[in-house]
């Protein structure tokens, strides 16, 4: 008797030392996934409508105190800076000057994106192991700016710069003319402003984190529409709606 008694004593003293190491192993993995206040980075990107470089990104995360399908959210906050090309555009060199020309181009088009949305932490890394995965959700204003192509152009045996004219420009004895494209720095006095709105869906997965500082890659969709057609090439289709997948690889650091 005295044996069962020792045993079920022993039985019970093990279950609730089971329980009370579960609970302290829950508590820990808990305390150990990592939670911040703020999240602030910039980033270099590239997506289907540019080139190998397509902008720069400045982003940041806060933290809400609220959760959602109890997990974290964040508030997210970002501004793009991006260069829109149109997919007929093709750059030719002269083989006797060297100079560079994308011939029937009208403009560049560049776009401003600030953004507003959240972040929801999807899958959380524990201390300094593993991946971090967010989802992303964010919407805004689109700014887009048309910047006038400069060309140089033959004119009376002088070359002078101007904006790419397709009416100007465009017959074969005035082709020949153009001796190359002038500087980028130039005809931003003449810009023009096309207003319009996006939204974008993402993944944002933090590949790596030395204490405070983090290295990760966003991953999304865009889509945008404009007030009217841009005018990037004078000849091929304009469109005032865009979509294009991107890829923005990006740097910070988090505030505890």
């Amino acid at each position: 008797m005295m044996r069962v008694k020792l045993l079920l004593l022993v039985s019970i003293l093990f279950a609730q030392s089971t329980d009370i190491y579960a609970q302290r192993r829950a508590a820990k993995i808990e305390d150990s996934e990592e939670s911040y206040k703020t999240f602030t980075s910039v980033g270099i990107t590239t997506n289907t409508n540019s080139g190998i470089l397509g902008g720069a990104v400045f982003r940041q995360s806060s933290a809400l105190s609220s959760k959602l399908f109890g997990k974290n959210q964040y508030r997210y906050l970002a501004v793009e800076v991006v260069n829109v090309k149109h997919p007929k555009e093709l750059s030719t060199q002269d083989f006797v000057t060297g100079a560079r020309l994308v011939y029937g181009k009208e403009n560049y088009f560049f776009v401003v994106r600030p953004e507003y949305g959240r972040e929801l932490t999807l899958f959380n890394r524990h201390e300094d192991e593993g991946i971090s995965i967010s989802g992303i959700l964010a919407a805004g204003p689109s700014l887009g700016l048309e910047k006038p192509y400069m060309v140089q152009f033959e004119s009376d045996g002088r070359v002078v710069t101007e904006p790419f004219d397709p009416v100007k420009h465009a017959g074969s004895t005035q082709t020949q003319g153009i001796v190359g494209a002038g500087s980028f720095f130039q005809g931003f006095g003449q810009m023009k402003i096309v207003p319009g709105v996006h939204v974008k869906t993402a993944l944002s997965f933090e590949l790596s984190a030395f204490r405070e500082n983090v290295t990760g890659l966003e991953i999304g969709f865009i889509a945008e529409a404009f007030s009217r057609k841009t005018r990037i090439m004078a000849f091929a289709e304009n469109r005032s709606f865009f979509t294009s997948g991107y890829l923005t690889l990006y740097f910070g650091s988090k505030k505890r």
